[in-house]
């Protein structure tokens, strides 16, 4: 396995928003994207980040990048990243800054169903009830 090192980053919409865009607030099918993205490169997934308009220099972001475990940041596509960190140009630069890549996964988003919204619901709205959601 390459020693290139991934932190994803998706989106954590708010549950009531699952009908108007429910990938964005399925952090797991993001999550997943970006796992897909790193496997096809051989790079490893290291890190999930799961946010909701976090600001660019917030310190979850770059403590590891700090530790020198972060080389490639990688959201599922540019509305993700948008909606999951507060001024994502201003993320972009620090990422050049740092010497960090920023990647999206740009993969084509599921398409949701009924049944599927229904499960993205049940284990957003019951994460304590042991519903693994699969």
């Amino acid at each position: 396995m390459n020693s290139v090192r991934v932190t994803a980053i998706a989106c954590l919409m708010p549950l009531s928003e699952l009908d108007e865009d429910p990938f964005l607030v399925d952090d797991r099918s993001q999550h997943d994207m970006c796992q897909q993205w790193a496997a096809a490169r051989d790079y490893r997934l290291t890190c999930r980040l799961s946010l909701h308009r976090l600001p660019a220099g917030h310190g979850a972001l770059w403590g590891d990048v700090a530790r020198g475990l972060v080389d490639v940041f990688v959201a599922p596509n540019r509305r993700a990243l948008e909606t999951a960190i507060d001024g994502a140009d201003e993320f972009t630069e620090r990422c050049t800054a740092a010497g960090v890549r920023l990647a999206t996964a740009d993969l084509d988003e599921p398409v949701y169903t009924l049944a599927m919204k229904s499960q993205v619901h049940r284990r957003l709205s019951m994460p304590t009830a042991g519903y693994s959601g699969r």
